[in-house]
């Protein structure tokens, strides 16, 4: 123990973390009907839905939206462990969103379906990867509170007389 202070007075809110990422599974499922909205609708490519059903899809639309808020939730609750097992939870957050991103990203190019329903897919899954690294992450930032006293340094002593030794 060096007797300084510790540099971070900080600790993490968990309370304000998991708000976070229910309001950041709101918007990735948001995220998730855009997407669909756009290529289906802009693009006239039938992701996850034959043709025949429009813009708005079928039941899939539904799924797909839950699929990425979930997604959002599981996110929050990997960076609330990182937040209690590791030094520098927000890169190590960073780095496996960005790979599991990869991989959904990757993985509806390997379908055999459509070109434009695969490219459309994967492109949604990196906006949706992308929502929620970036909003988990900064919000795991700035979901913090101040320590309590049980961390506070020990009071200054005051020394009257000085040291013996200058007399």
């Amino acid at each position: 123990m060096t007797g300084y202070p510790p540099s971070d007075r900080t600790e993490p809110d968990y309370g304000r973390l998991w708000a976070g990422g229910v309001a950041t599974a709101v918007v990735a499922a948001l995220a998730a009907v855009v997407g669909l909205l756009i290529a289906r609708g802009l693009f006239d490519v039938a992701v996850l839905a034959p043709k025949g059903n429009g813009i708005w899809g079928n039941a899939n639309t539904f799924t797909y939206a839950l699929c990425a808020a979930v997604a959002a939730l599981l996110a929050t609750g990997l960076m609330h462990l990182l937040s209690l097992a590791t030094p520098a939870p927000g890169q190590f957050f960073t780095w496996i969103m960005v790979l599991v991103t990869a991989i959904a990203i990757v993985l509806p190019l390997t379908l055999t379906v459509r070109t434009d329903a695969k490219v459309a897919t994967a492109l949604i899954n990196l906006a949706i990867g992308a929502v929620i690294t970036t909003l988990v992450g900064t919000v795991a930032a700035t979901a913090r509170r101040r320590r309590r006293d049980r961390d506070a340094p020990a009071p200054t002593v005051k020394w009257d007389n000085g040291p013996h030794y200058y007399s």
